[in-house]
């Protein structure tokens, strides 16, 4: 029965490191945890995770083409069902507290035995949280407060949420239009379209908008 149970959680698994992958996807399954999709990087991620809408998502935390911060918030936007573990090399409070601001629920260590990712997932996965010992009550005081009265930004579609992060840290439809491969038009389209659902229509606004959501590190 517990196979069975395990074999229901679907994860996926981010890491720009092959060898990484492989080990965990090969652990998991000798688990009997199947890794339903993977990614090197931030936008085969968002892609892919779009499609699957995993149980699990496993992220490193070190990618190349993005923060983990950044991306786990960007995830937490575009399939806030699933569940995120932070998978790091860092083990100072400072970085876990940071990503469970960012909203992981849960965050392991890559030098702890695999067996420690394998518990994190199965108790993520059931709704519960996997953060190191004694530091649980001080994350939950960290972790991002929702508000019913403000614009619910779940309407938004992963490259709304994409253009308004850029347009927050200070970039111009152009300059949102070339960091994304689209056409200024396409750039500004998604703006219009990101004002409307949030009923905000300045881009200091937008940008007000996304540092009390935890979408941008500017102050």
């Amino acid at each position: 029965m517990k196979d069975v149970r395990k074999n229901k959680i679907r994860v996926f698994l981010i890491d720009d490191h092959p060898i990484v992958r492989e080990g965990v996807k090969s652990y998991l399954a000798s688990r009997g945890i199947a890794v339903a999709g993977e990614a090197s990087d931030a936008p085969e991620a968002l892609r892919k995770v779009r499609k699957l809408a995993p149980d699990v998502i496993v992220l490193d935390v070190n990618l190349p083409s993005l923060d983990g911060g950044e991306l786990a918030i960007r995830l937490r936007r575009l399939v806030p069902k699933s569940r995120i573990i932070a998978f790091s090399i860092h083990s100072s409070d400072e970085y876990v507290v940071r990503m469970a601001r960012c909203g992981v629920q849960g965050y392991v260590m890559k030098d702890q035995p695999m067996a420690e990712l394998l518990e994190a997932i199965e108790t993520v996965a059931r709704g519960g949280q996997h953060f190191p010992a004694g530091m649980t009550d001080s994350l939950l005081d960290a972790a991002p407060k929702s508000s019913s009265n403000r614009p619910d930004s779940s309407v938004l579609t992963g490259r709304e949420l994409e253009v308004l992060v850029l347009l927050a840290d200070g970039l111009s439809n152009k300059g949102v239009a070339a960091r994304l491969g689209i056409s200024a038009r396409t750039a500004e389209t998604h703006r219009e379209h990101l004002s409307h659902k949030l009923n905000i229509m300045t881009v200091a606004g937008l940008t007000k908008y996304s540092i009390q959501h935890g979408l941008t590190s500017l102050k």
